[in-house]
C-alpha cells in the first residue's frame, strides 16, 4: 500500500511544496488518503542533502512526485529516504529502465521510432543517418530540447557542417541536464486535428493503465490509442511509468516515448484528484 506521497519543496522553505507542483500537492491532500511529506528543493537539487519536513516513525511505501534525477543522484536519494523510513515503489533498476529511452528501447522496438545511439560528444556522421533516415531527430537519452530553436528534425537537405553547429547549440541547451549519450531516432509525422498532433499519455500503475490522457490539447473527438497496444505495454519492469503514444498520419499508432511514473507530467486537463485515488486504488494489496 501506498500510504506517503513525497514532494520537493519550495527554493527556500521546505514547509512549502514547489509552486509548479501545487495543483497536485492540493489534489493528493483532498484525497485524504496519503501522508504528504516535503524535502527540500534547494539542499537536495544542489547539495545532495536530503532535509524532510517531516518523516514516519515506521516504514511506509512512497511515491515521489517531482523533477528529474540522473540514475545515480535517484538512487542515492533512494538508499537516503530509507534510512528516513520512507521506501519508493519505484527501486533504483526500475527508475534506470524507464528513464533512460535506450534501456527500455529493446521493449518496445517492435511498435517504437527506429534509433541510433553515439556516446556524447562524439562526431555523428550526418551523412551515414541520412542514408538511413529520411528525417531525423536529436534527443540524449531523456529528452529532446523541443520547444527552442533547435530544429524538430533533419532531412536530407542538412550538411555536415550544419549538423555539427547544430549539435553544438544542442548541448548548450542541455546543459547541465545532458543524460546519458545521443539518440538519433526516426522522425514520426503525427496526425494532426485542429493543427495539434494526437498524443496520449498512460500512466501505468502496478501493470495496470490507470489513466489515459490526452497530451497534446488536442479536440476530444481525437481517438485514443488502441486498447490492444496498450495492453502489450502493462508488464513492462517497473511499478509506476510512462508510455506516450502518437497516432501516425496513416491512422496507426507508435509509442513516442517512456517514462518513469514519478518524474512524468500530469496532462494539461487532466483531473489530479482522479490521477491519486487511481494511485492508491492500484496499490492497496
Amino acid at each position: 500500500m501506498v500510504e506517503v506521497i513525497l514532494f520537493p519543496s519550495g527554493f527556500y522553505d521546505v514547509n512549502r511544496v514547489d509552486e509548479d507542483l501545487q495543483k497536485e500537492y492540493d489534489a493528493a491532500v483532498s484525497t485524504g488518503l496519503f501522508e504528504i511529506v516535503l524535502f527540500g528543493y534547494e539542499k537536495w537539487f544542489h547539495e545532495e542533502k536530503l532535509v524532510l519536513n517531516n518523516a514516519p516513525s515506521v516504514r511506509k511505501k512512497a511515491v515521489y512526485r517531482g523533477w528529474m534525477m540522473k540514475p545515480a543522484q535517484y538512487e542515492r536519494f533512494y538508499r537516503l529516504l530509507l534510512e528516513r523510513k520512507i521506501e519508493l515503489i519505484t527501486e533504483p533498476d526500475a527508475y534506470q529502465l524507464m528513464h533512460i529511452f535506450p534501456n527500455v528501447y529493446e521493449c518496445v522496438k517492435e511498435d517504437t521510432a527506429r534509433m541510433r545511439i553515439y556516446p556524447l560528444h562524439e562526431r555523428i556522421d550526418v551523412e551515414e543517418i541520412k542514408a538511413e533516415f529520411d528525417r531525423f531527430m536529436v534527443k540524449d537519452f531523456v529528452k529532446s530540447v523541443k520547444g527552442t530553436k533547435f530544429p524538430k528534425y533533419f532531412d536530407s537537405k542538412v550538411t555536415q557542417e550544419d549538423f555539427d553547429r547544430w549539435m553544438e547549440v544542442f548541448y548548450q541547451y542541455r546543459d547541465s541536464l545532458l543524460t546519458g549519450g545521443i539518440c538519433i531516432k526516426e522522425f514520426l509525422s503525427l496526425k494532426l486535428y485542429d493543427g495539434k498532433p494526437n498524443e496520449y499519455r498512460v500512466f501505468y500503475m502496478n501493470h495496470e493503465p490507470a489513466s489515459v490522457s490526452r497530451n497534446s490539447g488536442q479536440a476530444n473527438y481525437a481517438p485514443e490509442p488502441p486498447k490492444e497496444l496498450i495492453d502489450r505495454y502493462s508488464r513492462l519492469d517497473s511499478p509506476f511509468y510512462t508510455v506516450d503514444y502518437g497516432e501516425l498520419e496513416d491512422g496507426t499508432w507508435k509509442v513516442l516515448e517512456t517514462g518513469d511514473g514519478e518524474v512524468s507530467g500530469l496532462s494539461e486537463g487532466q483531473n489530479y484528484e482522479h490521477f491519486f485515488r487511481a494511485l492508491y486504488q492500484c496499490f492497496i494489496d
